[in-house]
């Protein structure tokens, strides 16, 4: 049954021009985010998921290197807020995604997935979509608030969007 959380949404775009500002982006939007959260990125194959949630690292303070779990599925990332790094690529449907126990680390840290449209129906109703386009030599980012928390993150972005601090 629908709550009125579902009804609330909020979306922004930003475009970048480069790698880095990609990052600086998904930085700023780390350091916004809390145990619980889940980022669900969506876009072609060398759009920049990785260098996205590499960024989010760097926001969250995790230790050491991010890279992509493609054939592991799932890496846990520690450092000031936890990472819960997933690539839905390579999973067969949304039961795959119960067998990885994300509902185990859900309370703990942000859990960000790669190719999350390949899986929709095991996405939690609230969440933060980051679609990832390409633009030319950059990147067209969408980012989509679902959710009380998440719309509110994401209007925190538009000001970074519109001024880059």
């Amino acid at each position: 049954m629908p709550t009125s959380d579902d009804a609330v949404f909020a979306e922004i775009v930003v475009d970048t021009d480069s790698p880095d500002e990609t990052q600086q982006l998904a930085r700023r939007l780390g350091e916004a985010l809390l145990p619980g959260h889940f980022v669900a990125l969506i876009g072609p194959l060398g759009a920049g998921k990785t260098a996205f949630v590499q960024g989010l690292a760097a926001g969250l303070k995790v230790e050491g290197a991010v890279t992509s779990p493609t054939f592991v599925l799932m890496r846990l990332h520690r450092g000031d807020t936890p990472l819960c790094h997933v690539d839905a690529y390579r999973l067969p449907d949304a039961s795959a995604v119960e067998e990885l126990g994300l509902e185990d680390w859900r309370d703990d840290c942000v859990i960000a997935m790669e190719w999350a449209d390949t899986v929709p129906e095991a996405l939690p109703r609230e969440r933060i979509e980051v679609v990832l386009s390409y633009r030319g030599e950059g990147r067209r980012i969408r980012l989509r608030g679902i959710g009380r928390e998440p719309a509110a993150i994401v209007q925190e972005m538009e000001h970074y969007a519109h001024t880059g601090d």
